[in-house]
């Protein structure tokens, strides 16, 4: 009988898990019945990961499943580096992009909470030469009516966004700024936001864009210390999230996937985890998209977040915080969450998270209350409270799609027994 590679990959995943545990402890476990899910039909994640691999549309990946605070589903499927012929393992590492802002948002609400910050906080109180923004509109800068807040950073209501997304003058005056330089430090680099026109009047739209790397900068004027510093001592070391950071230690080197551009049925990497950018420590801590993580640090982190920002006795956040995150705060008349002509109908967005409002034939398969996000190499997550349910599924795939998510969503809602 023979074997294909793939298989003999998947087989060796299971026997790792078998004698090494269950990620070194760090999940609380259960199996798949004990909290409402149906382990046969699970199976049918497997064999669809197994067939985007053979399709050759993700070299390898890794889904986590959790219901009711425990996890029940921990696989990984193919390769990190399918020219080395190295499997995605349970701890390996991964560029996790725009994953990185609901990591910034629960920072910022962190400091409200204790009075450092105020969601009303004009951006002049902690950059001041942001006082002087601008809007771009028919073609002239016009006077903002109000300062874009810290309100606006969270929610994506502020005006500010990529340059991939927005009109000439504006992109032409990000490049100009430097802004996402890795090499620039964060204070100099968000006095210099001044000069990049807004794309709409603050709170009046939503666009995605490079709000929650100006949020990081409030989150180090606010409590003092260095961006990465206070994630480090208030989020990833009380939560165990040892693998998460801006950069790959050089002795987590062997555990970091390849990063791949898929084209035309192709997929062609396009960065080494030997010779990555990543390996350095920037000088800039892009609170928008500048981190790496494990499944297993992040899904501690959602953990925290779906049980009402407390985990193992620690309190993180408070349930009025939670809220704020998890529920559509964008003002009325400000429309859906958009990019470019794709209209996410009935997405909207709350402090840190995508939040579905209603169904709509965007993504048929969710569920209303739905909350999550994604990043730029195509890793995911959401949250179903009405179900207890968290998804995670990681791999390195870029331009983002929605390949796994959309291939696993009703998958995974259908293993539901109760």
């Amino acid at each position: 009988m023979k074997i294909s590679s793939l298989s003999l990959l998947f087989l060796v995943s299971i026997i790792g898990t078998v004698l090494n545990g269950q990620a070194d402890g760090l999940l609380p476990m259960a199996k798949p019945e004990a909290v409402g899910l149906d382990p046969k039909k699970l199976e049918a994640v497997d064999e669809k990961m197994e067939a985007l691999i053979e399709e050759n549309r993700l070299t390898g990946g890794t889904v986590v499943i959790a219901r009711k605070g425990k996890v029940a589903h921990f696989e990984t499927y193919g390769l990190r580096n399918r020219e080395e012929e190295l499997p995605i393992e349970k701890d390996t590492i991964f560029r996790i992009y725009s994953m990185t802002k609901a990591i910034t948002s629960v920072a910022a609400l962190m400091l409200w909470e204790e009075e450092k910050l105020n969601l009303d906080d004009p951006l002049s109180k902690f950059f001041l030469p942001l006082k002087k923004m601008k809007v771009w509109k028919d073609g002239k800068l016009v006077d903002t009516e109000r300062e874009a807040t810290v309100a606006d950073l969270l929610r994506h209501t502020s005006g500010l966004t990529y340059g991939w997304m927005s009109t000439k003058p504006i992109r032409e005056a990000l490049r100009s700024a430097g802004v996402l330089d890795r090499n620039k430090k964060m204070v100099p680099m968000m006095n210099g936001m001044a000069e990049v026109p807004l794309q709409f009047q603050p709170g009046s739209d939503w666009v995605y864009g490079c709000s929650t790397d100006v949020l990081g900068g409030v989150v180090e004027v606010a409590s003092g210390m260095p961006f990465d510093k206070f994630l480090e001592e208030r989020i990833f070391k009380p939560l165990k999230m040892k693998d998460t950071g801006f950069y790959v230690p050089a002795e987590n080197v062997d555990r970091f996937a390849a990063n791949y551009n898929y084209r035309k049925g192709k997929l062609t990497m396009i960065d080494d985890p030997e010779t990555s950018s990543y390996l350095e420590n920037p000088a800039f801590k892009s609170g928008g998209g500048g981190l790496c993580s494990t499944a297993t640090d992040y899904m501690r982190f959602l953990l925290m977040i779906e049980n009402g920002g407390k985990f193992e006795g620690k309190k993180y956040l408070s349930k009025k915080s939670v809220k704020l995150m998890t529920t559509n705060q964008i003002p009325k008349g400000g429309g859906w969450v958009t990019f470019g002509e794709q209209v996410r109908e009935g997405v909207g967005f709350g402090h840190g998270f995508s939040v579905r409002v209603k169904m709509s034939k965007w993504d048929p398969n969710g569920r209303v209350g739905e909350y999550g996000w994604g990043g730029a190499a195509s890793t995911h997550y959401w949250i179903s409270p009405k179900d207890n349910l968290i998804v995670l599924t990681l791999e390195q795939v870029m331009p983002y799609n929605f390949n796994t998510e959309w291939a696993l969503k009703g998958l995974i809602y259908d293993a539901l027994v109760d």
